[in-house]
């Protein structure tokens, strides 16, 4: 009897575009690619899911009923770390194993928080386009040196942002109750602080926390009002973590003076009210995608998934 090679769906657009600088890697398995160039839907993933044994997934919805049609599924790699788009309860009743690859985009990511806060600080984007459009304004900005960052989420990335940030001589807080690292804030001297004190302190508020029930909505429009009406709020995490009516209502009345985010709770985002405002600037979730993370990411979630294949 034949023995058949197993299956594996991979979903990220960013490993589609590199896949054969992995292929080596695959040698013995079956590779099904996601070539329509953006995430699936979770009617599309449970179309392709029913016969895979593994799953190398990125921000595609891995929800009960995605599980429910995958018989043969035994391993989930994710690309990343965040795996608020997978249903782990569905996956831990059947024994579905899952590995993250935390780390591995940590750099990517706190460099586009800094790039997205110079936007913020010196109106990069809307001189540009006015220059663009024929005109020469120059707005005025602020300068960065002796401002203070607040950190809501001290782990892999807010570390990665605050080493940085100390670099560029901003004063560094840090709201995370699970970070625990006193020597990292001793010697580098930031400080840890409640969340109500760093938001009315800061000059820039930048979000690097997990999408949890926890963390749902952390930035409303109570939280909003806390913060300094010249500062400015930046999101490279997930888009859920604001609730964006109350970001609308602060960017539109002045409560604060502008926000920069690279997620949003609808990707793309449509004809979203925020993306008519000049004090908003969004890029289209690419804080991994550079290529020294794309290769970090893909091959750790590549050895992860074999990993777990072969030894379950």
């Amino acid at each position: 009897m034949e023995i058949m090679p197993e299956k594996i769906l991979i979903t990220p657009k960013s490993y589609y575009d590199i896949r054969h600088r992995m292929e080596a890697f695959w040698a013995g398995f079956e590779v099904i690619y996601n070539d329509t160039g953006k995430a699936l839907t979770e009617a599309e993933m449970a179309e392709r899911i029913a016969d895979v044994d593994g799953l190398l997934v990125g921000i595609d919805p891995v929800s009960r009923r995605v599980v429910e049609k995958a018989g043969r599924l035994r391993a989930i790699s994710k690309y990343g770390a965040g795996i608020d788009n997978i249903d782990l309860e569905s996956i831990a009743e059947r024994k579905i194993s899952l590995k993250t690859t935390p780390g591995a985009n940590s750099v990517s990511v706190a460099e586009l928080t800094l790039g997205l806060l110079f936007l913020l600080a010196r109106n990069i984007w809307e001189s540009a386009r006015t220059v663009k459009e024929g005109g020469w304004k120059k707005p005025q900005g602020i300068e960065i040196t002796g401002k203070t960052i607040g950190l809501v989420g001290c782990g892999n990335i807010g570390r990665e942002v605050a080493l940085r940030a100390k670099g560029l001589c901003m004063t560094v807080l840090v709201y995370d109750p699970y970070f625990h690292d006193d020597d990292f804030m001793v010697k580098h001297a930031i400080e840890k602080v409640t969340i109500d004190e760093l938001l009315t302190r800061s000059d820039f508020v930048s979000l690097h926390l997990p999408l949890t029930e926890e963390t749902k909505g952390i930035i409303d429009r109570p939280r909003l009002e806390m913060m300094n009406p010249g500062s400015h709020l930046i999101n490279t995490a997930r888009g859920e973590l604001i609730d964006e009516d109350d970001l609308l209502w602060a960017l539109k009345n002045g409560r604060i003076s502008g926000a920069a985010c690279d997620v949003l709770t609808k990707e793309p985002p449509g004809s979203h009210p925020l993306l008519k405002l000049d004090n908003f600037i969004l890029t289209p979730h690419m804080g991994a995608n550079t290529r020294e993370a794309v290769l970090r990411t893909a091959r750790a979630a590549t050895d992860n998934l074999i990993e777990m294949l072969k030894s379950g």
